[in-house]
Formats: C-alpha cells, sequence, structure tokens
C-alpha cells in the first residue's frame, strides 16, 4: 500500500533497478507518515562512508507531537540496506554514472519501506519523447472507445 510516490523520478530519469529499502524514523515521523504527512518529491539518495542516507524528505509534524521533541521535518535519515547491497550500489552509482532516486514510500507488514531506484537522467529530448508517446497511448485509447 503506497504512501507516497515521486512520479517525477520517472519524468526526469530512466529507472534501471528498484530496491527495496528500510529507512530510520522517530516515532513522530512515523505518526505523520500515517497521517498523509511526507512528501519525497525533492528527496534524493547519496551513499557515504558505505551507508547511505536520504536527504529532503520532508515530514510535515503533527500538531499533536509531544512537548519534549523537537522535530525537523527535513532532517537526513539513514537507509537501511544489506552489505551486498550497498556494495553493489556503490560500484554502480560511481563507476557506471548512475544516480539513486526514492520512488515510492510504503506500508508492509506495517513497517514502513522505502523504494528506491536506480537511475540514470534523461535529456531533454528523451523527455519530450516519453511525452508524445503517453499521448499517443491515451489518443490510440480514445480512438478505440470510439470505435466500440
Amino acid at each position: 500500500m503506497s504512501i507516497v510516490a515521486n512520479n517525477k523520478a520517472f519524468h526526469d530519469f530512466f529507472i534501471e533497478e528498484k530496491i527495496e529499502a528500510g529507512i530510520v524514523l522517530e516515532g513522530w515521523e512515523v505518526k505523520a507518515i500515517r497521517g498523509g504527512r511526507a512528501s519525497i518529491k525533492e528527496a534524493y539518495v547519496v551513499i557515504r562512508s558505505g551507508e547511505v542516507f536520504l536527504f529532503g524528505m520532508h515530514i510535515t509534524p503533527l500538531l499533536a507531537a509531544s512537548t519534549h521533541v523537537k522535530p525537523d521535518p527535513v532532517r537526513t535519515r539513514k537507509v537501511l540496506l544489506h552489505s551486498r547491497q550497498i556494495g553493489k550500489l556503490i560500484g554502480q552509482v560511481e563507476r557506471a554514472g548512475y544516480t539513486l532516486v526514492p520512488l515510492d514510500l510504503h506500508f508492509q507488514r506495517g513497517r514502513i519501506k522505502l523504494e528506491i531506484g536506480l537511475a540514470k537522467g534523461k535529456k531533454q529530448f528523451d523527455k519530450r519523447e516519453s511525452e508524445k508517446e503517453r499521448d499517443w497511448v491515451r489518443e490510440k485509447a480514445r480512438l478505440m472507445r470510439e470505435k466500440a
């Protein structure tokens, strides 16, 4: 069950591979995400010293948050992956020119998971081409409905 999706990532990047990962969250963040107050539009994933981090994910704190907690909506969050997966990602990001993009935040068996995409950037003409393709599919569907 998806909580937040990053549709802009599919517009800006070619997604080669998808990886599901855990994410380290505080209690108030989990409550806010369950309330649908998260955004990953501006977020990005970085590998630093053998660990994976999520930057720029915005979680708006609930008004009923505890008084002793000082919520930071855009703090850096650690992404949980196996060391083999991290090693593979390091190789592809550093050598092959890929980038890591957060695609989706969803629930899995009561836990909040992050789907990361291994992506290559699209050029402007690639974006226009995919937009033309999408328009053609939509037009084709409309024509088929009219015939029936």
